[in-house]
């Protein structure tokens, strides 16, 4: 069913005009995939269904291990680490469970509350993932360039502070383009051309042009991103002259070691969501791929990357997961 007929619909078969401001809007139509047949849809949704159920069960092994494992528990790698699985469980929730069922039922609309709430949570949610990649690389930094003073500067209760910082900060940050977009006039059919509520497409949807609306928004996600990719690759530069002035090459590769997998998750998840920067107007299927790569493909990767690639990690939830101590 096409957007125009969902309309036709909602409004008792009457011709579509532009919108009225007296009218309040109270749902939106997401496109979606729902250009695709039925088949492809089934196909989709059981892919999908597959991966969001793989993400959820390894970020949680990671999760349930850290708050197990004595060892674990000591580091203040894997606190962040246990945090941060816990984060990709949220921000994967936050999108898969309505695009799934967009898939199963093309053509329900989602109300302006429910809209704006997931855009809410899901850019809080990816403002938070950037800040804990940063907190991450920080924790390398100390660990690596002053580990003398790395149990002073990382103590339990330090490193817990950082935590609820990304946390705190990260839900704060998107408030204000939120409230903003949430009071522009928007244009029947009331369709955003997305499988989720995106600014980009909240935008597009409006009557009327909101260029200082947009300006904002787009500076607080270009500070986010900038901000934390550069100190990510400030650290890792001081980190690299670190290890390279170790004696020797055992040395080095131990150090190396301990970073491969938090630099493996920070070019995935920056990489793709550079790709939404540079080209902020991309839209249609293009746009959609790219937001499914960064919201549905990182999760799933990066339990597997953290658990494949992390010795500690394996041990931690071999012993977990078995029953061993």
């Amino acid at each position: 069913m096409s957007s125009l007929e969902i309309s036709k619909l909602e409004l008792g078969g009457q011709p579509i005009h532009p919108a009225n401001s007296t009218i309040p809007v109270t749902k939106f139509f997401l496109l979606g995939f729902s250009s695709l047949d039925q088949q492809s849809r089934n196909l989709l949704c059981a892919l999908f269904s597959s991966i969001y159920t793989g993400t959820v069960a390894g970020n949680l092994c990671i999760v349930w291990a850290v708050m197990q494992d004595a060892h674990l528990q000591r580091l203040p790698m894997y606190t962040l680490l246990g945090n941060f699985s816990w984060l990709e469980i949220c921000y994967i929730t936050a999108t898969v469970p309505r695009m799934l069922s967009d898939l199963v039922f093309p053509g329900v609309p989602i109300s302006f509350h429910a809209c704006f709430l997931q855009f809410y949570f899901f850019f809080s949610l990816g403002a938070t993932e950037c800040l804990f990649l940063a907190a991450m690389g920080l924790d390398r930094f100390l660990a690596i360039c002053h580990p003398l003073r790395y149990p002073i500067f990382m103590s339990p209760h330090n490193c817990w502070v950082l935590a609820y910082s990304c946390w705190i900060t990260g839900f704060l940050w998107f408030i204000v383009p939120i409230v903003l977009i949430s009071h522009l006039p928007f244009c029947i059919p009331y369709t955003l051309d997305h499988f989720v509520c995106d600014p980009g497409p909240l935008l597009a949807a409006s009557c009327s042009p909101a260029p200082r609306t947009e300006q904002v928004c787009y500076a607080l996600t270009s500070l986010i991103i900038f901000a934390t990719i550069l100190f990510i690759l400030a650290s890792y530069g001081f980190v690299l002259r670190a290890v390279l002035r170790l004696p020797t090459k055992s040395r080095r590769h131990k150090a190396f070691s301990t970073c491969t997998s938090h630099l493996a998750v920070v070019g995935l998840f920056y990489g793709s969501i550079m790709v939404t920067y540079v080209q902020p107007a991309a839209s249609g299927s293009s746009g959609k791929v790219v937001t499914l790569f960064y919201t549905v493909g990182t999760p799933l990767l990066n339990p597997l990357i953290y658990s494949l690639r992390n010795k500690e990690m394996k041990e931690a939830l071999r012993r977990t997961l078995l029953g061993k101590r």
